[in-house]
């Protein structure tokens, strides 16, 4: 296997490369594309202490955002009570609610102020338009789940991009060696919006409530923003 140094000199080889076409098409083929380059087929990699790394990478341009977890709210019975007072028909089910909150305003639903994001001293919530509270997230479960998801050092590659599908390029001309997952950052970064809560909740044929899974997001590009440490490596 090559060390951590042998990866760092390759990458420097990548960039000079310039644009790459993509391995695959679509949403996945700038990790294909990077693991391809390299020669691996996992994507943990030597870091610079001996301890493997996870390796991933973003388009810089990407609108698409990405998730960092997914955390139901609390009560448990909060996705139903909120699907059953907020949640409108589709062609897919009679009932369902699907909304990208941030916190730096008021979040409409179908046209209409609906949802702020409230933070109170051990927990996050959920409100509506005149700040009541709808349900939370426990403060502490939230770091958890967090440092659960991202519990070692990443080694984050940037690449600009253009063209699409199976004629997208790749520029990989940035990599970030990011360590220690900040909650701190996490919570200033939700505080003015950076990172937002998509609500994604659906309902079976009998009407009960499906969470397809309440996440946590951020742009790709700003990924790094969410650790203590970054250190430039190209």
């Amino acid at each position: 296997m090559q060390g951590y140094s042998e990866f760092i000199k390759k990458l420097q080889e990548i960039k000079a490369m310039g644009y790459i076409k993509t391995h695959r098409a679509g949403n996945t083929g700038i990790g294909k594309t990077l693991e391809d380059l390299l020669g691996i087929e996992e994507n943990n990699i030597p870091g610079p202490n001996g301890h493997l790394v996870e390796l991933k990478s973003g388009r810089k341009e990407s609108v698409s955002m990405v998730s960092l977890f997914t955390k139901s709210p609390l009560p448990k019975s909060a996705n139903s009570e909120l699907l059953q007072k907020f949640g409108y028909p589709t062609q897919k089910s009679e009932k369902e609610l699907h909304c990208t909150l941030k916190s730096n305003k008021v979040n409409c639903l179908k046209g209409s102020p609906t949802f702020k994001i409230g933070f109170k001293e051990d927990s996050l919530e959920l409100q509506d338009k005149k700040g009541k509270m709808l349900c939370y997230w426990d403060k502490e479960t939230l770091r958890e789940r967090f440092e659960s998801k991202y519990p070692g050092s990443l080694l984050y590659v940037k690449a600009n991009s253009k063209g699409k599908g199976a004629k997208e390029e790749f520029w990989f001309n940035e990599a970030w060696l990011l360590w220690e997952f900040s909650f701190e950052n996490f919570i200033d970064l939700l505080k003015d919006g950076t990172i937002c809560i998509d609500l994604r909740i659906g309902s079976y044929s009998n009407g009960k409530s499906h969470d397809h899974g309440t996440g946590f997001r951020i742009l790709p590009s700003r990924l790094d923003m969410c650790f203590s440490n970054r250190v430039s490596v190209i």
